[in-house]
């Protein structure tokens, strides 16, 4: 079994040597988080997974027009649409409708 043993006199410093300011999370702020934007999901059997190719299509769980989850490390934050990013279209991205947990869309 693991033992926690209390210390004293141990400074704990940020590596670049500066301790941040009481209160500030700006050093918080700045880690980087998994953001995935989960289009469906389907279930089917290993033979037919094995089968797939170049070309084939995997029907998922969603509709076109269904609003597509937004998850971050593991856990849905939001909800949203997806848009054309770009005027070329060469990319896609989301427009936010709901935030998880909270009783407002946006």
């Amino acid at each position: 079994m693991s033992e926690i043993r209390e210390t004293s006199g141990v400074e704990i410093r940020p590596p670049n040597g500066e301790n941040p300011e009481p209160g500030s999370i700006d050093h918080i702020l700045q880690i980087p988080v998994r953001v995935d934007i989960v289009l469906g999901s389907t279930t089917m059997p290993v033979t037919s997974l094995m089968k797939l190719g170049r070309g084939a299509v995997v029907l998922l769980d969603q509709r076109v027009g269904d609003p597509v989850d937004v998850v971050v490390n593991g856990r849905i934050v939001a909800r949203g649409e997806l848009v054309v990013a770009e005027e070329n279209g060469s990319r896609i991205g989301i427009s936010l409708t709901e935030i998880v947990g909270s009783s407002s869309s946006v």
